[in-house]
């Protein structure tokens, strides 16, 4: 069976694991073999199957120069295609898929497009930016994730005929959406400024305020950890819970009213792509109260599927948890429509067999 070489740096953030695993799931076809420059301890080899890691000087040189460490080594792979994950890993792959003489194709997840540290130029060039134009000449495809990520490509003057709108589905979708409306709000993700977090606190807080007990619950960690638990500080109700398994997420969001989205566009310029816990949620039947810079056009629509507010409003967030807490019936209205829209259209097997044929086009081409 021939290989795609899939390109991640960094091999892999625990906040990865999970949707990068997914886009591989029905592989039949193409042997994805994983390369990268540095591999966290926690990875589970036996889900991803690693090729030669790119480490210490030769990782370096492979960075800086392009220079292929082993290439022997990596040839002998049988590569027909690269997949490099993120933008900048396209970047990094691009010299790669030069020395193997085989087409790249390149998925942007969201915090890629609009990063602008990214596209600096001065005072030191970022490499993303020096390697971008042959990035477009040569990629035969860019992987957006969601239609917004299109469409902020697009703005930085990427080609829009190599621009495909490829979604990552979640794993077996139930048949029907959960029975009944569940309690508590939840939220689930890394613990950065671009999650949004000090504005789902404050919608808390001023809940609080009204007079509402019902329970939140937090799942992640991250660099703003310490600064979430300071914040919420002498707020009673809040669960802290850290990372959790993806059976111990899906039990949460199960048994949760709704889930909770707050996400900000970061001063970096940093934002959503298409978080996988929307989709995930959406599909078990669960609500999700998202931002407008959460990053779920194309999946959720405001009163159908979910609900939005205003980025960065923490008002306007604590009336809308205020108005799933005061109507369980709208809730499972919510969570019906939410689960008929992933049932159709976000299905991990379904997602994972486009993404190999697009591959495969490709290398056939």
């Amino acid at each position: 069976m021939p290989t795609v070489i899939v390109y991640r740096d960094t091999l892999l953030p625990k906040s990865e694991i999970e949707f990068m695993r997914r886009q591989y799931v029905a592989f039949d076809a193409l042997r994805p073999v994983w390369i990268g420059r540095r591999v966290e301890p926690w990875l589970d080899r036996d889900m991803f199957r690693l090729g030669p890691v790119f480490d210490g000087l030769g990782g370096a040189a492979f960075k800086l120069a392009g220079v292929v460490p082993d290439l022997a080594a990596v040839r002998a792979l049988g590569a027909v295609c690269v997949h490099a994950q993120f933008g900048r890993g396209g970047a990094l792959a691009l010299p790669l898929a030069r020395w193997l003489g085989v087409p790249l194709v390149v998925t942007f997840h969201g915090g890629d497009v609009h990063k602008r540290s990214h596209y600096r130029l001065f005072p030191i060039p970022a490499l993303f930016r020096l390697r971008m134009r042959g990035l477009m000449d040569y990629a035969a495809a860019f992987v957006c994730v969601s239609p917004g990520v299109r469409e902020q490509l697009l703005a930085r003057g990427f080609p829009a005929d190599k621009a495909v709108v490829l979604p990552i589905g979640i794993d077996q979708v139930p048949a029907a959406p959960r029975d009944g409306a569940g309690s508590g709000v939840l939220f689930v993700g890394r613990f950065v400024e671009m999650k949004g977090l000090p504005v789902l606190i404050e919608a808390i807080r001023l809940l609080r305020g009204q007079g509402c007990r019902e329970r939140f619950i937090l799942i992640g960690d991250g660099p703003e950890r310490a600064a979430t638990e300071r914040a919420l500080a002498g707020i009673d109700g809040v669960e802290l819970r850290g990372w959790q398994s993806a059976a111990e997420v899906r039990a949460a969001v199960l048994a949760a009213r709704a889930v909770c989205l707050p996400s900000v566009r970061a001063r970096s310029g940093e934002a959503e792509g298409l978080p996988s816990v929307a989709v995930e949620a959406m599909g078990c039947g669960v609500p999700v109260i998202a931002s407008t810079d959460a990053g779920v056009d194309g999946l959720l629509t405001d009163g159908v599927s979910g609900l939005l507010f205003p980025s960065r409003d923490a008002a306007a967030l604590a009336r809308r948890i205020a108005q799933l807490l005061a109507a369980p019936e709208l809730a499972v209205a919510l969570g019906a429509e939410a689960h008929r829209v992933v049932a159709r259209d976000y299905d991990a097997t379904r997602q994972s067999r486009r993404l190999q044929a697009l591959l495969l086009d490709v290398a056939r081409r």
